[in-house]
């Protein structure tokens, strides 16, 4: 499967593959001793992220369809609607969130640093959910996150 990432994968090397509250998120890149880690993330229609913040910053860049961020930014909330070739960066500890309101899949490349790639790689699902997540679901998330450095504000 070729990657539709900014990034080109060695020939041979798959793509790490992990499901959190739905979104299909694929490790592209990883320099050990960096912050630096590269995820395409998949966001079915219908699927959004909880509002959350974290001390890392973060990088997206929209590959196909639309996404919806939410961010709370000095001057008070902000939602950008973002397609395919526009980058939006979140400021460290920024509370942000995102949406897909669309009828077909969101992909985003997001860089992260080494905290979040850790949570997305120890808490993440190696096959994706049959249904939407449950309470507890969202729950373990949440306490899992925290231990993350990652503050789940509303789910």
């Amino acid at each position: 499967m070729m990657s539709n990432s900014f990034v080109t994968m060695p020939a041979g090397k798959e793509a790490r593959r992990f499901f959190v509250l739905g979104d299909r998120i694929e490790r592209q890149v990883r320099i050990r001793g960096t912050w630096l880690n590269v995820f395409d993330v998949t966001v079915p229609p219908g699927s959004r992220t909880p509002k959350h913040a974290h001390a890392s910053p973060e990088v997206f860049r929209i590959l196909e369809g639309c996404l919806t961020i939410w961010r709370l930014t000095d001057n008070g909330p902000e939602e950008i609607e973002a397609g395919a070739g526009d980058i939006v960066t979140i400021a460290p500890s920024m509370v942000h969130g995102y949406a897909n309101r669309g009828n077909v899949p969101a992909v985003f490349s997001a860089v992260v640093d080494r905290d979040m790639a850790e949570f997305i790689e120890a808490e993440g699902a190696s096959e994706p959910p049959q249904t939407n997540p449950s309470a507890e679901t969202i729950a373990r998330m949440t306490a899992a996150a925290n231990a993350y450095g990652i503050t789940i504000l509303a789910a």
